[in-house]
């Protein structure tokens, strides 16, 4: 059970927010955020932030994350694509990582394979989609549909 303060303002500085799936909740699809996540809950899907995911001990992700950095506490199955990913006691991570760096506790559980990022991995993968503050600056502010002649 969490506390509300009522005068704090709606709107979140880029970065500031926090996306959390609480334990007993239960995700499916995707999801694009510009702050950071962290999951007891269970997620299946395709996970995108700018920030951080951390994945509690009670948390079972199952699916695709791109992030800056993981942590993970709990169960993580799929591929993930990060910066940094931390395997941490209790953590288990069966994937295909594709990761600059990666650290594994002595209690955590690593089953898959590695690959090392390199510097522009991603931009090779097809075409480059804006997200965060940037994807909305770019939509046009009126969009006319028009039925095409036969």
């Amino acid at each position: 059970m969490g506390i509300l303060k009522r005068n704090v303002p709606t709107k979140s500085t880029a970065g500031s927010a926090i996306t959390i799936i609480a334990e007993g909740n239960k995700f499916c699809g995707d999801m694009s955020i510009i702050g950071k996540m962290h999951i007891d809950g269970m997620f299946e899907g395709n996970i995108s932030s700018l920030d951080s995911i951390s994945i509690g001990k009670a948390g079972q992700v199952s699916g695709l994350i791109k992030a800056k950095t993981v942590d993970v506490c709990g169960l993580l199955e799929g591929e993930v694509i990060c910066d940094e990913l931390h395997i941490e006691a209790g953590g288990q991570v069966r994937a295909i990582v594709e990761s600059k760096q990666m650290s594994i506790n002595p209690q955590g559980c690593f089953v898959g394979e590695r690959r090392i990022k390199e510097v522009g991995a991603l931009a090779d993968k097809g075409p480059v989609i804006e997200t965060g503050s940037e994807a909305i600056d770019s939509l046009p502010d009126k969009i006319t549909l028009e039925k095409p002649t036969e």
